[in-house]
C-alpha cells in the first residue's frame, strides 16, 4: 500500500496554477477560431460579395496556413522562446481578428485568415511546449494536459453555437471581433505568469533552409488536400501543387539530413513514443475530428435545424468530451498509456457505430445520445492519450518540434481524412439533397467507427514494443523519461518548470 506522502498522490494534490488556465484558455481560442466562421460563412458571403466558389476559402485560408507552418512554429518555440512565440501569436490573433472584423473586401479577408493560421501555427506547439515543459512528465503533465484538452474541446463544439448567436445578435464582424479583447489579455498574462525565456543559445542555429523547404512543401500538400477533392485531382491547379510539394519535402529531406542542427532532429523519428502518438493524431484527426462535419449535414439539411439549433445540438458532445478528457487522465495513472489509448479508440468506435446506425430521417435528437455519449467520450480520453503520448520521453529543448510534428500529421489527417469520407459518402456537400444524402453521412459515420477500430487494434498488436511500454509506465508514475525530468525534481524547483 502507498504511504500519504507517495509522491504521486502529492502530484495529484498539487494544484497546477494560473499559468495552466491561461494556456487552457490559448487552446480554447485556438478551437473557437476554426469553428466559430463556419456558422457565419452565409453572411459573410453576402455581405462581402464573396463567390459560391470563392467562400470555402475563409475557411481553407486558415487550414493551409496553419498546416503549412506548424513544424516552423514548433522549433521557434525550442529556438527563439516559448513564451516570446505565445506572445507573438495571441498578438497576431489579436490584430488580425481587429482587421478581420473591419474587412470590405473578400481578399482582406482571406489574407486575415491566412494570418490567423500562421497565429494558431505559433500559439499551438507553443502552448503544447509550455505545458509539457512547465509541468513534470507523471501525474502533473497528464493533468495538465487533460485540463487543456478540455478547453481545446469545449471551444471546437461551443464554436458553432457561440457563432450563431454572434451572427444573429451582431452579425457577422462580431465572430473576429470577439477574438481580440481575449487574445490581447492572453499576450500580456503570457508575459506576465510564465517563466522569462533567458538568453538564446547561440550554439543551437535556426535551419532556414529545411524552415522554408518544409513550410513550402507542406503549405502545397495541405492545399492539395483542400482543394481537390472539390477541384478535382487531375486539374493542372492539383498536378502543379502535388509536383512542387513533392519536390520541396524531398528537398527538404537532403536538407535535414545534411544540417548540422536540422528543423526536426533525426532522433525524434526514432522515438518511438512519438512515431506512434502521430499516427495516433493523424487516424484521430480523420476519424474523430471528422464527424461534426457530416453531423452538421443531418441537423441542417436532413432535419432543418437553425444555426443555433445546431450549436445547441453540439451542447452534449462538447460536455461529454471534457468528461473524457478528464477520464483519460485517470485511466493513464491506473492502465497506462498504451491501455487506455486501445479502450478510448474502442469506445469511440462503438459510439460511431451506434451513432451511423441511428442516422435516420425520422430520428430524433434523443436517439442519437447513446452513440454520441459513447463517441465522444472515446473522442475526450483519446485526446488525452495522444497528447501525453507525444511529450513523454522527449527532451526539454525538443518539445516544440515534437509538438509541431505531433500536429502537423493532426491537421494531413484531418484533410485526408475528410477527403476520403466524403468521396466514400458519395461527394456528399453542404449543397447536396435528396435520399442519397443521409445514405452517404450514415456510411461515412460508419467508415469513421471501421477506421477507429482499426487504429484500435493496430495500437493493440503492433504497439506494445519495449519504448512505448516504458514510455507509458513513465507517464503513469511520473518517472524520469529520456529528458532526465522527474515529479521529484519538478517540485523542488518550485514552478514545475525547466
Amino acid at each position: 500500500m502507498m504511504s500519504a506522502t507517495d509522491p504521486a498522490k502529492d502530484a495529484l494534490r498539487k494544484p497546477l496554477g494560473l499559468p495552466l488556465l491561461v494556456l487552457a484558455l490559448g487552446q480554447l481560442v485556438i478551437s473557437l477560431d476554426y469553428n466559430i466562421v463556419y456558422v457565419a460563412l452565409p453572411d459573410i458571403g453576402a455581405g462581402l460579395g464573396f463567390s459560391d466558389h470563392d467562400l470555402q476559402w475563409v475557411v481553407s485560408a486558415y487550414v493551409v496556413a496553419t498546416g503549412g507552418c506548424l513544424l516552423l512554429g514548433g522549433r521557434a518555440a525550442d529556438l527563439l522562446g516559448r513564451r516570446r512565440m505565445f506572445v507573438l501569436a495571441a498578438l497576431l490573433y489579436a490584430g488580425s481578428s481587429l482587421v478581420g472584423g473591419l474587412s470590405e473586401t473578400p481578399g482582406v479577408l482571406v489574407a486575415v485568415r491566412a494570418v490567423q493560421g500562421v497565429g494558431g501555427s505559433l500559439l499551438f506547439p507553443a502552448t503544447l511546449s509550455l505545458i509539457t515543459t512547465l509541468y513534470a512528465e507523471g501525474p502533473d503533465r497528464n493533468r495538465a494536459l487533460a485540463v487543456w484538452g478540455a478547453a481545446g474541446a469545449g471551444g471546437l463544439c461551443f464554436g458553432s453555437l457561440l457563432g450563431g448567436v454572434l451572427v444573429e445578435a451582431f452579425g457577422w464582424p462580431s465572430v473576429f471581433y470577439v477574438n481580440v479583447p481575449v487574445a490581447g489579455a492572453l499576450a500580456v498574462a503570457g508575459r506576465l505568469l510564465f517563466p522569462a525565456d533567458g538568453p538564446r543559445d547561440r550554439s543551437r542555429h535556426f535551419d532556414v533552409a529545411g524552415a522554408l523547404t518544409a513550410t513550402g512543401g507542406l503549405t502545397l500538400l495541405v492545399f492539395l488536400l483542400v482543394q481537390a477533392p472539390a477541384e478535382g485531382w487531375a486539374t493542372p491547379l492539383a498536378l502543379t501543387s502535388a509536383g512542387l510539394s513533392g519536390c520541396l519535402l524531398t528537398l527538404f529531406a537532403v536538407v535535414e539530413r545534411r544540417s548540422r542542427d536540422p528543423l526536426v532532429p533525426a532522433r525524434l523519428f526514432a522515438h518511438r513514443g512519438l512515431s506512434a502518438a502521430m499516427g495516433v493524431t493523424a487516424l484521430f484527426s480523420a476519424t474523430f475530428s471528422s464527424v461534426p462535419y457530416f453531423l452538421t449535414l443531418y441537423f441542417q439539411t436532413v432535419h432543418g435545424y437553425s444555426a443555433v439549433a445546431t450549436g445547441l445540438a453540439f451542447l452534449v458532445p462538447a460536455v461529454v468530451v471534457a468528461v473524457g478528457t478528464q477520464a483519460g487522465e485517470r485511466a493513464v495513472a491506473a492502465f497506462g498509456v498504451r491501455r487506455m489509448l486501445i479502450g478510448g479508440m474502442a469506445l469511440g468506435a462503438v459510439g460511431a457505430g451506434a451513432l451511423g446506425l441511428a442516422l435516420t430521417s425520422e430520428g430524433s435528437y434523443p436517439v442519437l445520445l447513446p452513440g454520441i455519449v459513447l463517441l465522444s467520450l472515446g473522442q475526450g480520453a483519446t485526446w488525452t492519450g495522444m497528447w501525453i503520448a507525444a511529450s513523454a520521453g522527449v527532451a526539454p529543448g525538443d518539445q516544440g518540434i515534437a509538438s509541431g510534428m505531433a500536429s502537423t500529421t493532426l491537421q494531413v489527417g484531418g484533410a485526408v481524412g475528410l477527403a476520403l469520407l466524403v468521396a466514400v459518402a458519395g461527394g456528399v456537400g453542404q449543397n447536396a439533397s435528396g435520399p442519397g444524402l443521409l445514405d452517404g453521412i450514415r456510411t461515412a459515420v460508419l467508415a469513421t467507427a471501421a477506421g477507429i477500430a482499426c487504429g484500435a487494434l493496430a495500437l493493440a498488436v503492433f504497439g506494445g514494443t519495449s519504448g512505448s511500454a516504458r514510455a507509458a509506465r513513465d507517464a503513469r508514475v511520473g518517472r524520469p523519461g529520456r529528458s532526465g525530468r522527474s515529479g521529484r525534481s519538478a517540485k523542488t524547483s518550485g514552478t514545475g518548470g525547466p
